[in-house]
């Protein structure tokens, strides 16, 4: 009799043992350091799948190596993976530091009807090299935002052969309505052609880069200021007046302006010579 019973003892201790090695397989492998790992970048606006509209705002917080000079960049793709709009988050605190910096940035973008779209973050790789690419991808839904047609004056190979100089051509733009429409255009105008349009024969004289410094119109009078990518290795006079033509025209084809001052990093007198 007492042998049946360590049997069936034997049999139940088995039992538990074997319902025991089931249930703890069933748990997340523990790191081997025992520390479950953080992530490196918190996106705490927009959340998934939320409908944003024009700009969006972005917020959260990221490890400090995710930064190169206090910024890292941010793009839009379409459902198609098509890039929709580009720019960068700043960080709002010290980023010299391998702690979370909290960020905040905004990106403009410009569709015509509600789309889903995918929002990338992505460390800034001053390396270039693969492996330290890094990114988080948020799906959400963009609204379509309030737009407006713009002119941007381009030279064109085909509609003026003996290439006048200062004669520029206009190609139009939907952008973003916004109060700020003629520094949206030259904003446009600084991109340069895209590819259907250079395949009709316009191109640009403005080298790529340029940034706007100030625009300012008063009195019927606007005032640009750029950095001095506009006039790097520019020679010849047919060069500096096809420049001067693009940015004038851009601009005046507003009702406000009536005149142009160009300067360079505040230089009015000795910019863009031939």
């Amino acid at each position: 009799m007492s042998k049946i019973i360590n049997i069936i003892a034997v049999f139940v201790i088995l039992v538990a043992i074997g319902i025991a090695v089931l249930l703890d397989s069933g748990k997340s492998p523990e790191p081997e350091d025992g520390i479950i790992p953080k992530p490196e970048i918190v996106a705490d606006w927009p959340q998934p799948n939320q409908i944003v509209h024009s700009p969006i705002v972005i917020e959260g917080e990221a490890r400090g190596f995710w930064f190169f000079e206090a910024s890292f960049p941010v793009k839009l793709l379409d459902d198609k993976g098509q890039e929709i709009a580009r720019h960068y988050v700043q960080a709002t605190g010290d980023w010299m530091t391998a702690d979370f910096v909290p960020f905040r940035g905004e990106l403009e973008y410009n569709v015509m009807a509600t789309t889903s779209a995918i929002l990338v973050l992505q460390k800034d790789n001053p390396s270039g090299l693969p492996e330290n690419d890094k990114s988080i991808e948020i799906p959400i839904i963009i609204s379509p935002t309030d737009s407006v047609e713009i002119n941007v004056f381009f030279n064109n190979s085909g509609l003026d052969p003996e290439f006048s100089c200062n004669k520029v051509f206009p190609v139009k733009r939907v952008v973003a309505k916004t109060p700020a429409i003629a520094r949206t255009a030259i904003e446009e105008l600084l991109k340069g052609p895209v590819e259907n349009e250079i395949d009709s024969g316009f191109f640009t004289s403005i080298n790529s880069g340029v940034q706007i410094q100030r625009l300012t119109i008063e009195d019927g009078t606007a005032e640009i200021d750029f950095d001095e990518q506009i006039e790097f290795q520019v020679g010849g006079s047919c060069r500096v007046s096809a420049i001067r033509s693009q940015v004038t025209e851009t601009l005046k084809q507003f009702p406000s302006v009536e005149e142009v001052i160009i300067s360079v990093n505040g230089r009015t007198e000795d910019i863009l010579q031939p």
